[in-house]
C-alpha cells in the first residue's frame, strides 16, 4: 500500500487495521457471488444480454473493500461496473438481476435504466443518488454531495449520526475528463469530505491507458494541493480493505478529500456488447491477478481448510442460480406507468400572498429577485447561493446578489471558479444531501459547459430513479440582448433548454412575476432554470418601464405553468373579429405593448411566464377568443420554440383559426453582432412587430 504524506495519516498508518475472520469469509463469499453472477449472465447471454451490461469481474476485491467500508449514513456515487460495491453494502443478487432484465420490481428504476446504475434510498444502507452512464460525470454530483455535507455541517444542520463521507468511484480513464478536474478543484478548495476511488484496469473500451493518458490518476492529482493520495493493490482484498479503512478514517476525522488509486485486472468484457475476444491480447496477463484465487490463498494461509472454502464456493453458486431462477420469472413493468415520474409533484399549486400590498413601492426586476432570494435565505437555513462573482463585495455583475454575502456569510454566499459544469451539476449532490442550492450562470451564452450535467444528471434523475431522487435546483441565468452586449453576452437559449425533458424553464417579464416565480422555483422539487432578461433588470431600456412594478409581499408566490394576460383587447374588437393575441414572454411583452399602440384595443398580450410547463389551456383559451395569433420571440426564429408552439396551435386549433398562426423573432444568425445598429437589424423591435401585427389583423 502506498503512503500518504500528511502527519495525520502517518499517525493513522501506525494504527492496526484488523480484519476479522467473519469479514474475510464474507468477502470471499461475495467474491464468488459476483463471479457466479458474471458467469451466469454469460452462460445465459441470449437472455441476459438483451440489455447491455457490465460486471465487476476482476474488480471484486477493491469494490468489496469499498462496499464493506461504507456506513449507512454515508453517500456513494458508483460507476457502471460497481456491482460488487452494491453486493458489499448488502444488495442481493436477485435485486441486481431485476435491473439486469429491466423488471418491474427493479428497486432502483423499475426497469428504466441499465444494470449497475443504482438509485438507493433505503433505511440502513448508504444513500446512492441516481447518476448517468456518462464517463466521469459522477465526479461533480458526488463532490456536490460532499459540498452539501460541508455546508450543512457549517450551519449545524446535519441530521443523523457520525461524520458522513462520500465515495466517488471512477475508472482511471475518466480522470482525463475536464469535469473531473473541476470536481477535484472544488474538493480541495473547500476541503470536502470525499474519497475518490480510482479503479485502473488500463482499458477504456478498446483504448489502452498508454493511448489515453500521459499519467495515471495518482500522479495527475499531485497537482491539486490539499488532495491526499494513496495507492493500493486493487486485486488484493486485504491491502484494499486496509487502505480504504485508512482513507475513510482520514476523511471522517479531517473532513478533507483523498484519492485512492487501485490497480485491477479486467477479467470480463468491457460490456456485454463489446466482448473481450474482439480486442484483448492481454487477458492471460490480467488473469494472473485474479483477486479470487489471491484471497483464497490468503484464507488458507490464515487457517481455512479446503473443505470450508469449497463449501463457501458451492453455496455461493447455488445461491446465484436460485436468485437467477427467481429473477427470470419476475414480472415485467406495467407499460401504463411509462409516463410516471417525469417530475416530482410541487407543493406550489396556487397563487398566494399579495401582488400589490398596501403601501408597496415600485421596484425594478433585479431588486425583486434580490429580495426574493433574501427572503428565502432568511427563512430556509438549508439554502445557499453560489456562482461566479455573486459573493464577496461585488454581489453579481448585475448587483443581483448585492449585500447577501455580508448578511449571510461566505459559507452560504460564495464565488465559484469559472466552472459552469460544477455550478450546475453540484446542485444534484446538494439536493441529495438536503441542501437547497440557488446558483447562477453569469450569462446565458456561457451555459454550454454545464449542459452535460443539466441533461445527463439533473433532467433524468427523477424519471430514472422512479421518483426517489428528484433534484431541487434553482439555476439563475441572465439572458437576452440590449445595447451592444455583443456575441457572448446577448444570446437567447430557451429553445435548447426546452428540448431537455425533465427540467422546468421560467421567464418572467416584470418585477412582481420575478419575485413570485422565484419563490415557486425554489420550492419546486425539480430542476428549474430561471431566465432573467438583462434588458429588463433595471427598466433602463426605452419602453420597458412597465417591468418595474409594485413589490409584492414576502408571502407572494405564483405557481409555475400559469400564464398571465398582460394586456386585454376590447370586447368590441373581439366581437367584430378585429382582434388578435400575441403569445410571448420577456422582452416580447414590451415590443408588443409599444407596437399595439397603433391598434388600440385590438391586441391581447399573453405573457407565458413559464415556458415549461406551459399553460396550454390559457393559450387555447386566448386563441379561441381571437382566432388570430402571433408567437413572438427574441430568439432566431428558424427551428425555435416559437415555431414549435405555433405549429402545435395550428394543429390543435385549425378549425377556429381565421389566419395562419404567425411567428416572429430574430434573424437566423449564429451570434448577435456587437455594433448596436447591427444588433438592432438582427433583433425584433416594436416597429417590426407593428408590421407583423398589421399583416395579421388585416389577413
Amino acid at each position: 500500500m502506498g503512503v500518504i504524506k500528511t502527519k495525520k495519516i502517518l499517525t493513522d498508518e501506525k494504527k492496526e487495521i484488523t480484519i476479522s475472520k467473519a469479514l474475510l469469509e464474507k468477502a470471499y463469499r461475495l467474491m464468488h457471488t459476483a463471479m457466479n453472477m458474471a458467469m451466469t449472465y454469460e452462460e445465459n447471454k441470449a437472455i441476459c444480454s438483451k440489455y447491455v451490461h457490465s460486471t465487476s469481474r476482476g474488480h471484486e476485491a477493491i469494490q468489496l473493500a469499498a462496499g464493506l467500508s461504507l456506513m449507512s449514513h454515508d453517500f456513494a456515487a458508483p460507476y457502471y461496473r460497481d456491482e460488487s460495491i452494491l453486493l458489499g453494502i448488502g444488495m442481493q443478487p436477485y435485486e441486481l438481476m431485476l435491473q439486469l432484465m429491466a423488471k418491474k420490481d427493479d428497486p432502483f428504476s423499475g426497469g428504466r435504466t441499465y444494470y449497475g446504475h443504482p438509485s438507493l434510498k433505503r433505511e440502513g444502507f448508504p444513500t446512492i443518488p441516481h447518476q448517468s452512464s456518462a464517463t466521469g460525470m459522477q465526479a461533480i454530483p458526488a463532490t456536490g454531495m460532499a459540498h452539501g455535507i460541508h455546508y450543512l455541517e457549517s450551519q449545524n444542520l446535519l441530521k443523523g449520526e457520525g461524520n458522513p463521507v462520500v465515495l466517488c468511484s471512477l475508472g482511471d480513464g475518466s480522470v482525463t475528463e475536464g469535469e473531473v478536474s473541476e470536481a477535484f478543484q472544488m474538493a480541495v478548495l473547500h476541503k470536502l469530505p470525499i474519497v475518490y476511488l480510482i479503479q485502473d484496469n488500463d482499458w477504456g473500451i478498446s483504448a489502452t491507458g498508454a493511448e489515453m493518458r500521459a499519467m495515471d490518476a495518482y500522479d495527475f492529482v499531485s497537482g491539486f494541493t490539499g488532495m491526499e493520495r494513496m495507492r493500493v493493490d486493487g486485486s488484493d482484498f486485504v491491502d484494499s480493505y486496509e487502505g480504504l479503512q485508512k482513507a475513510f478514517n482520514y476523511v471522517r476525522e479531517n473532513r478533507a478529500p483523498i484519492l485512492v488509486h487501485a490497480k485491477v485486472p479486467l477479467l470480463g468484457h468491457h460490456t456485454s456488447g463489446v466482448r473481450k475476444e474482439w480486442y484483448r491480447g492481454d487477458y492471460d496477463e490480467h488473469l494472473k491477478n485474479d483477486p479470487i484465487p489471491r484471497l483464497r490463498k490468503e484464507l488458507k494461509r490464515r487457517g481455512w481448510k479446503e473443505a470450508q472454502l469449497v463449501k463457501i464456493e458451492d453455496e455461493a453458486l447455488a445461491f446465484v442460480q436460485a436468485e437467477y431462477a427467481r429473477a427470470i420469472n419476475a414480472d415485467d413493468p406495467d407499460i401504463t406507468t411509462f409516463m410516471d415520474h417525469e417530475f416530482a409533484p410541487t407543493p406550489i399549486t396556487e397563487e398566494k400572498g399579495q401582488r400589490k400590498p398596501r403601501g408597496a413601492e415600485k421596484v425594478v426586476m433585479v431588486d425583486a429577485a434580490l429580495h426574493a432570494v433574501d427572503d428565502i435565505l432568511k427563512t430556509h437555513p438549508e439554502s445557499l447561493f453560489y456562482g461566479q462573482d455573486v459573493g464577496g463585495t461585488l454581489g453579481g455583475v448585475f448587483r443581483e446578489a448585492a449585500t447577501l454575502a455580508q448578511k449571510y456569510g461566505d459559507d452560504r454566499i460564495f464565488n465559484t471558479p469559472i466552472q459552469e459544469a460544477y455550478i450546475i451539476g453540484s446542485t444534484a449532490g446538494m439536493s441529495a444531501i438536503g441542501a437547497k442550492a440557488i446558483v447562477e450562470i453569469q450569462f446565458a451564452d456561457y451555459i454550454w459547459p454545464g449542459i452535460n450535467q443539466l441533461v445527463e444528471e439533473l433532467s433524468k434523475s427523477c424519471y430514472l430513479s422512479k421518483g426517489q431522487f428528484p433534484i431541487q435546483s434553482l439555476i439563475r441565468v441572465p439572458i437576452g440582448a440590449y445595447g451592444g452586449g455583443g456575441p457572448y453576452h446577448s444570446g437567447s437559449i430557451e429553445s435548447t433548454l426546452l428540448n431537455i425533458r425533465g427540467i422546468k424553464v421560467v421567464y418572467p417579464s416584470n418585477a412582481a412575476d420575478m419575485k413570485g416565480l422565484m419563490k415557486a422555483a425554489f420550492h419546486d422539487p425539480n430542476p428549474v432554470v430561471m431566465l432573467e432578461h438583462k434588458g429588463l433588470y433595471w427598466s433602463k431600456v426605452p419602453g420597458t418601464e412597465g417591468a418595474k412594478t409594485f413589490e409584492p409581499d414576502s408571502d407572494y408566490i405564483i405557481p409555475l405553468g400559469k400564464s398571465r394576460i398582460d394586456q386585454e383587447a376590447t370586447e368590441e374588437a373581439i366581437e367584430n373579429g378585429e382582434s388578435c393575441v400575441v403569445i410571448t414572454y420577456g422582452m416580447g411583452v414590451y415590443w408588443t405593448r409599444a407596437a399595439s399602440e397603433a391598434f388600440k384595443g385590438q391586441v391581447e398580450i399573453l405573457d407565458l411566464r413559464t415556458l415549461n410547463p406551459i399553460d396550454w389551456e390559457g393559450i387555447i383559451e386566448s386563441v379561441k377568443k381571437h382566432n388570430k395569433a402571433l408567437v413572438l420571440t427574441e430568439e432566431p426564429l428558424l427551428n425555435s420554440f416559437a415555431e414549435s408552439l405555433a405549429g402545435r396551435i395550428s394543429q390543435e386549433c385549425f378549425q377556429i383559426l381565421d389566419a395562419p398562426v404567425m411567428t416572429y423573432g430574430a434573424a437566423n444568425l449564429p451570434a448577435i453582432p456587437l455594433n448596436v445598429d447591427l444588433e438592432k437589424q438582427m433583433l425584433p423591435t416594436a416597429e417590426k412587430v407593428k408590421g407583423v401585427l398589421s399583416q395579421l389583423l388585416n389577413y
